[in-house]
């Protein structure tokens, strides 16, 4: 995974945010963060999110955190 990123995400603010992946599969291209996921105490914060294909409706969650990787994820749709 690439973690030298330069993009700077804030959880809070990644709702509804919008996604490309940089190798698509079976035609899932765009995606959409549904859902942030909170972890349970004493941990707080969110830990994860919910990301919905948009070609396919197919949904999964994610860490975060794994959208930071250039090599997977895009920000925005391209």
């Amino acid at each position: 995974m690439n973690w030298q990123s330069t993009r700077r995400l804030s959880p809070k603010k990644l709702l509804l945010s919008k996604w490309t992946a940089a190798v698509p599969s079976d035609k899932e291209k765009h995606f959409i963060v549904t859902q942030l996921l909170e972890a349970a105490p004493p941990v707080s914060g969110v830990e994860l999110i919910e990301i919905e294909a948009v070609y396919s409706g197919r949904s999964f969650k994610l860490p975060w955190r794994d959208l930071l990787d250039d090599e997977r994820w895009l920000q925005g749709w391209q």
